[in-house]
C-alpha cells in the first residue's frame, strides 16, 4: 500500500500535466510552421504555383435566395509567416445565408524588396467548409509586393443556405507566407542572394 502523502501525489500530478500541455505546444506552433515548406515541396513536386482552386460552386450559390430567417456570425482572422503585415479590416460580421458579402483585408511587404506570397484559407468549424463560398479571393493566386507596398485584397463570399442549423458562426483564417525566401548572404560572396526556393510562374 502506498504511502505518500495526498500532497506529493498531487504535485506529481500537476508536473506530468505540465510537461504535457507543453509538449503539445509545442507540437502545435511546430505543425504552423511546417505548413510552409509543406506548400513549397508540393509546389515543386507538381509543378504548380497554386494550391487554392476556386470554389467550383460559388456561382450558383450566388443566385440562391437570401435566406433571412437566420443570421450567421462570420469572424475573420489572419496570420502572416515572414516580412508581412496582415490583418483583416474588420473582425467580425453578420450574414444571412445565400447574401453576397465582400470584406477586406490589408497585406503590407515590410522590406525594401520585392516579395512574392501566397495565402493558404482555413475555416472552423471544419464542417462549414464545403458550405462557404468564395466569388472572388486573394487567395486564387500568388501575390506579387513591392517593396514597402501596401495592398488591400477583397474577399466576396456566401454562405451556402444549406449550412447545419446547429452552426452558428464561421471562423475564416487566412495564413500568408513568403514564397520566396532569399538565402543568406554568405562572406566573401559578391551581389545580391539567390532565392533558396524557386516558384514555377503560371502556365
Amino acid at each position: 500500500m502506498s504511502t505518500q502523502p495526498p500532497l506529493e501525489t498531487d504535485r506529481s500530478f500537476n508536473r506530468s500535466m505540465l510537461i504535457k500541455l507543453v509538449v503539445v505546444a509545442f507540437l502545435m506552433f511546430g505543425f504552423g510552421f511546417a505548413l510552409v515548406p509543406m506548400y513549397r515541396a508540393i509546389c515543386q513536386i507538381t509543378g504548380i504555383n497554386n494550391l487554392v482552386q476556386r470554389d467550383a460552386t460559388a456561382r450558383e450559390a450566388k443566385n440562391t435566395q437570401v435566406d433571412m430567417s437566420r443570421t450567421i456570425s462570420i469572424e475573420f482572422d489572419a496570420n502572416a509567416r515572414g516580412p508581412l503585415g496582415f490583418k483583416p479590416e474588420q473582425h467580425s460580421l453578420d450574414v444571412h445565408p445565400g447574401e453576397v458579402t465582400t470584406v477586406m483585408y490589408t497585406v503590407s511587404n515590410e522590406q525594401a524588396r520585392t516579395i512574392h506570397a501566397q495565402a493558404i484559407p482555413s475555416y472552423a468549424p471544419k464542417q462549414a467548409t464545403e458550405y462557404f463560398k468564395k466569388i472572388e479571393c486573394f487567395c486564387f493566386t500568388q501575390q506579387t509586393l513591392a517593396a514597402n507596398e501596401v495592398k488591400r485584397l477583397p474577399v466576396v463570399f456566401v454562405v451556402d443556405p444549406k449550412l447545419p442549423k446547429d452552426v452558428k458562426t464561421i471562423t475564416l483564417s487566412y495564413t500568408f507566407f513568403e514564397l520566396n525566401t532569399p538565402a543568406p548572404v554568405t562572406s566573401g560572396t559578391a551581389g545580391p542572394a539567390k532565392a533558396a526556393v524557386t516558384v514555377p510562374e503560371p502556365a
